[in-house]
């Protein structure tokens, strides 16, 4: 066996032994079922890189250990599985390349309203992007850079500083962390990009090597989400007889990661600078149009308070509670940050002298 293929078998044999921890820490007893069969399926996929190296004992060849060690990683995911639920550390298995981690976007059983799908035109047609969530992110890198930077000039004013200094420090504050900002988005979106870059390529080498037991695979889960073993199995082995569909699918099912979700990393970082920028400025135009601090703070403490409030409103959309109690919620939160920072800028105005 070839190098890549111990790879093969060790990734098997170490999915299938991560399997039963994720079993034997799964309340639901369908989700359990699930896992178990993934961790038999892995097995068997072991036995076959077994059982290719026997066939093939030739020179530069090498045959899988006798005796399965798990790696460090794996044995600190299942340590991790012992004190949290698999649906709380679903990222984490993701990472390791674990499957059927959907059944967690979705409930176990079929509900009305959002039915499995039962035949091949329905599956994927339920994951449509919107624009909702890069609006939503928008909304929130605004309320980020309002909150912060106000807080910043009140803090600063708080100590007493000319109109002047709040300027700097406020404009200071602004660039920090709209960097901060895009510089964390940028890694977080990247990081994302790269990890279902590697299991997609993962998964094309596997769907290209056995693709019915991929089918069974993705058979097994439809049928811990609701759907009838036969039938699933129908769909499932439909759906890989269209490889470029298969793989969106199986990505989406299997890995429960979702394409539509990556967006690009320069674009979410320079969303997120203009968007902290954005809410960042508001506390600083009065001070561009008044020279006295006293005066220029009123103003700005008012202007933020008509932006936290329109950005509470702008929040009821997305949590469908009530319009005025959100953005009073926002206000509230708002102010509360603003009166601690200032206050703590007095003391330490008043220490420093």
């Amino acid at each position: 066996m070839t190098a890549p293929g111990v790879d093969s078998w060790y990734h098997e044999k170490e999915s299938a032994w991560l399997y039963r921890r994720v079993a034997a820490a799964e309340p639901d007893p369908d989700k359990r079922r699930l896992f178990e069969q993934l961790a038999a399926a892995a097995e068997e996929q072991a036995r076959r890189w077994e059982q290719v190296a026997a066939r093939s004992p030739t020179a530069g060849c090498a045959a899988p250990p006798r005796v399965f060690t798990p790696a460090t990683r794996a044995r600190i995911v299942a340590r991790l599985l012992r004190h949290f639920e698999p649906r709380a550390m679903r990222a984490v298995l993701a990472a390791m390349k674990l499957r059927g981690l959907s059944v967690y976007s979705a409930p176990a059983t079929a509900l009305a309203g959002h039915p499995m799908p039962t035949s091949l035109a329905e599956v994927g047609a339920r994951h449509r992007s919107t624009l909702g969530g890069t609006l939503r992110a928008s909304v929130f890198g605004v309320n980020d850079g309002l909150i912060s930077n106000m807080s910043l000039v009140l803090g600063v004013t708080g100590a007493g500083a000319a109109s002047g200094y709040v300027l700097t420090a406020g404009a200071a504050g602004l660039l920090a962390g709209a960097l901060s900002m895009a510089a964390g988005e940028y890694v977080s979106v990247r990081s994302q990009r790269e990890m279902y870059e590697y299991q997609m390529a993962l998964e094309r080498e596997e769907l290209a090597e056995y693709p019915q037991e991929e089918a069974e695979e993705l058979a097994l889960i439809y049928q811990a989400r609701g759907v009838d073993l036969a039938q699933a199995r129908e769909v499932s082995r439909a759906l890989l007889a269209r490889p470029a569909q298969a793989l969106d699918v199986l990505a989406r099912e299997e890995l429960g990661l979702n394409p539509d979700d990556l967006g690009s990393p320069w674009r979410a970082a320079l969303s997120s600078f203009v968007t902290f920028a954005a809410g960042a400025a508001v506390p600083l135009l009065p001070f561009l149009l008044h020279q006295q601090a006293a005066r220029a703070i009123v103003a700005a403490a008012l202007l933020t308070a008509v932006a936290l409030f329109t950005v509470g409103l702008g929040l009821s959309l997305f949590t469908g509670r009530q319009a005025l109690r959100s953005a009073l919620r926002m206000l509230l939160i708002g102010g509360a940050a603003g009166l601690v920072s200032f206050l703590v800028g007095r003391a330490l105005g008043v220490v420093t002298g």
